[in-house]
């Protein structure tokens, strides 16, 4: 019986340093995405591989807009990109500024600045309709 408690402390501590591992590279990788793009996140309760979604994709809209920014496109390239891979109801508001109050879903939350560029990208629940 002491060998079996033994091997699943050993299996513990073992799951236990590869979920550090995991979150030790996904702080990096938002770090590297933080400077690389110029990006400060202003308030979030989304998953840390979402937010570097979002910010990859910002960042590629951004650079393919020509010298204006056109916060409508880059509005509707988050949402159909978040809608598309995460489900629907995803909202997206681009300004440089602008107010607001939402409600979202738990964990579908980033407000965030990219250069000059403010975005807000959430999620909110999606209700069947009775029929």
């Amino acid at each position: 019986m002491e060998g079996a408690e033994e091997e699943l402390e050993r299996r513990s501590r073992f799951l236990n340093s590869l979920i550090q591992k995991k979150k030790a590279i996904e702080q990096q990788e938002q770090k590297d995405h933080k400077e690389r793009f110029n990006i400060r996140v202003r308030a979030s309760d989304m998953p840390v591989a979402l937010q570097n979604r979002a910010f990859r994709c910002a960042r590629e809209s951004l650079d393919s807009m020509p010298k204006k920014l056109d916060s409508k496109r880059l509005a509707l390239a988050l949402k159909k990109e978040f809608d598309s891979s995460y489900g629907p109801a995803w909202h997206c508001i681009v300004g440089t500024s602008f107010g607001s109050y939402v409600t979202h879903s738990l964990g579908g939350f980033l407000y965030f600045s990219i250069d000059k560029v403010y975005i807000l990208l959430f999620k909110t629940a999606v209700e069947p309709l009775d029929q």
